[in-house]
């Protein structure tokens, strides 16, 4: 997924994050083309059980309505613990990106394996940090992967629902 476009948009809230994945497969997106990195729950809290069959996941905790809802639309899904996080839920592309920076094979410079999975998909380092203190404040990352105008038609879309929408378009 190296250098390759995308649409980065901030959401405070799960409900916010789902409207906008609704949004975007109302609009004829492809949901494989999406990624949503969020926590899955508080950690005073305990998750009841996750398991993935096929390309069925199951996430029970306070949120795993919404986690549920995007498991059936988004391609590939992880629960992670992540040092500096904590629990961490993350659906589409970026999840084959966070597994490899925890096997190691992306750390570089210092970078938690959250910014260095957001890195290796080409977006800058100034904007890795800020996507990573975002999630580290309970918010959720919406990511849009795909053409250069697949992601600008989706950073339209996006902004009705979140004052926090970037391009990154590989050069």
């Amino acid at each position: 997924m190296t250098n390759q476009n995308s649409c980065v948009a901030i959401f405070n809230t799960h409900d916010e994050a789902e409207q906008a994945v609704k949004d975007l497969q109302k609009a004829d997106f492809d949901m494989k083309k999406l990624s949503i990195v969020g926590k899955g729950y508080h950690t005073e809290e305990e998750p009841l059980g996750f398991y993935d069959v096929g390309d069925r996941v199951k996430f029970w905790g306070t949120q795993g309505a919404f986690w549920g809802g995007l498991w059936g639309l988004l391609l590939g899904a992880g629960f992670f613990w992540i040092p500096a996080f904590g629990p961490l839920v993350v659906a589409g592309p970026i999840s084959t990106a966070l597994i490899g920076a925890l096997e190691g094979a992306a750390l570089t410079g210092g970078m938690s394996a959250l910014a260095a999975a957001i890195y290796s998909i080409g977006i800058p380092r100034e904007s890795v940090i800020k996507y990573e203190t975002a999630v580290k404040a309970d918010q959720f990352l919406l990511i849009v992967h795909g053409t250069k105008d697949e992601v600008e038609r989706a950073r339209d879309i996006l902004k009705s629902t979140s004052d926090d929408v970037t391009t990154h378009v590989a050069s």
